[in-house]
């Protein structure tokens, strides 16, 4: 019989908590990196079934699946169920640009009321709720990592980053907390 080994999903069982925060590693999902001209956001939105948004620091929602806007003709699309999200632009009939990075990234969710203070440590953007608003997303960079950063709710984030540099943020991100905490 030969050996099988089993990969571990990137930040396997990592939690952190403190008195004002919870640090979770979100399930796997499906992300796709796109990049179009906007004479065809109108299909690709209906092909991804979402409106992709055209201005900086929004986003776009529909059930499981978030379309970030990332530059002036550049996209990340979450499904947090998983589809395909690869199959459903296949079909859009219009130019663009369409990369799996599934396997790339990792998401922690931060939340709690301490959440704004612990990205705010290592992120220079201004994420006051009235700067950053939930529904807010931008690619930024927390301590000497490049994340997207995404405002789900007035007191969680979906911080998006490269599996390669998932421990350093979800390390720097812990201590955060822990100080936000006190």
């Amino acid at each position: 019989m030969a050996n099988v080994a089993i990969r571990k999903p990137a930040l396997a069982g990592r939690l952190g908590d403190s008195a004002t925060v919870r640090l979770t590693t979100a399930p796997a999902a499906s992300r796709v990196a796109l990049r179009a001209p906007g004479e065809s956001l109108a299909a690709l939105s209906s092909a991804l079934g979402l409106s992709l948004p055209d201005a900086p620091k929004t986003s776009g929602r529909q059930g499981a699946r978030s379309a970030l806007w990332i530059g002036p003709d550049e996209w990340l699309v979450i499904d947090e169920a998983g589809a395909d999200l690869m199959a459903a632009l296949s079909g859009a009939g219009t130019l663009h640009s369409a990369t799996d990075v599934s396997h790339r990234n990792v998401a922690i969710i931060v939340s709690g009321p301490g959440a704004e203070a612990t990205l705010s440590a290592g992120c220079p953007q201004d994420l006051s709720l009235s700067s950053f608003p939930i529904g807010a997303a931008s690619r930024t960079v927390f301590g000497k990592a490049e994340i997207v950063l995404f405002r789900t709710e007035e007191d969680a984030f979906r911080v998006e980053c490269w599996r390669s540099f998932s421990d350093y943020v979800f390390g720097l991100l812990n201590e955060a907390a822990e100080d936000a905490g006190h």
